[in-house]
């Protein structure tokens, strides 16, 4: 395959990857007289509330899923001890047979045969017993390799019940915290009701509608990826040729451009690259939102160029960790070099004003 078409590809799935950190841009809009600055933070702390809720039921629901799980491999687990029991006890009379002279005597009965055919019955007698030595043997080895995999896998249930415990125990206590928080605003806030009513508001609309458009932009942006291979056919010049390698430039002009010409969903989204940062805004009617993030390359699994979701902001109010790490895991924004290309590795990626880089290497990794 021509190289500089599948770098052609892998370029296409970096800006894809650029793209997919963006999120939804809303319609419509819940508020129609301005917000002070201390009710726009109540009505984020409202909405941080509203996000850590929902982590800690689905954590609950991981926790009653990896409890099922343990309760089914402990009852494995004893199962599988029972069976490796007997298959000892079977397998320890074979060794036993090695030290205490059977095999030796069927051996010489073996050699002290007086005829041709007496030689083949004990032949076929000592081939008999031989195998089902092995067999026995053989059954004992899978049985305890059985035995270490389930016990293996009920260790790591049982690490990921407690690191689940321990998080549900810190998000818990951060919803306290902030529902505190949130009911002493209220209650010292100049018009009390209709802070309530705002909060409502925000409420409904976040998870009744935005909630959804948020995923529902990302999935319109991953069902463009088709598409992107015809990046570097327009901008052929992204990709640079260097000792040992090669240098992809996306300029955010061209890949704001291209997106634009995709999808009319992101008309509205400005990409912009800047200190180390890719920053995407973006606005219809009176709704906004924006994104901060930034590129690792990792080695392992494979060598990957990882997107990490720094800031999300939802109509002035940032969204809590817990909201950036599920979008992160849930809507993979990595770049996988060797997955397109399996001798092309990503070693450096830098953003800088107005561009971001990647250089390239030739490698004898395999992908795999």
């Amino acid at each position: 395959m021509n190289l500089k078409r599948c770098l052609s590809r892998a370029v296409a799935s970096l800006c894809l990857s650029l793209t997919l950190a963006a999120g939804p841009l809303l319609q419509g809009t819940i508020y129609a007289t301005p917000i002070s600055e201390m009710d726009l933070k109540v009505m984020e702390q409202s909405l941080s509330i509203i996000e850590l809720d929902r982590d800690i039921h689905k954590i609950t629901i991981q926790q009653q899923e990896a409890n099922i799980k343990a309760a089914e491999l402990t009852e494995q687990l004893a199962d599988k001890s029972r069976r490796i029991e007997d298959s000892r006890d079977r397998a320890g009379k074979v060794i036993a047979a090695y030290y205490m002279g059977e095999r030796e005597s069927l051996l010489t009965a073996l050699l002290s045969t007086d005829s041709l055919s007496d030689f083949f019955t004990v032949l076929d007698y000592y081939q008999l017993i031989s195998e089902r030595n092995q067999d026995i043997l053989n059954t004992y080895t899978k049985e305890y390799t059985a035995l270490r995999a389930t016990k293996e896998e009920l260790d790591q249930t049982s690490r990921e019940l407690e690191n689940m415990k321990q998080r549900l125990i810190q998000q818990r206590d951060r919803l306290v915290t902030l529902q505190e928080s949130v009911e002493s605003s209220i209650r010292t806030s100049a018009d009390p009701e209709k802070l309530r009513q705002m909060i409502q508001e925000l409420t409904n609309y976040w998870k009744n509608i935005g909630f959804y458009e948020v995923r529902r932009y990302f999935k319109a942006l991953s069902q463009a990826m088709a598409d992107f291979p015809e990046y570097l056919q327009q901008y052929d010049d992204s990709l640079s040729s260097l000792q040992g390698g090669y240098t992809l430039t996306i300029r955010q002009e061209e890949l704001n451009q291209f997106l634009r010409s995709k999808n009319q969903l992101l008309s509205d989204m400005t990409f912009e690259f800047s200190n180390q940062r890719m920053i995407v805004q973006g606005s219809r009617e009176e709704l906004k939102l924006g994104l901060e993030g930034h590129y690792t390359i990792e080695s392992k699994p494979q060598n990957a160029l990882i997107f990490h979701i720094d800031r999300l902001v939802f109509n002035g109010m940032e969204l809590p960790d817990t909201t950036r790490n599920e979008l992160e895991q849930e809507f993979d924004l990595g770049f996988y070099p060797q997955q397109l290309v399996p001798f092309i590795e990503a070693t450096e990626v830098a953003i800088r004003d107005g561009e971001m880089t990647v250089k390239l290497k030739l490698s004898l990794k395999s992908s795999r």
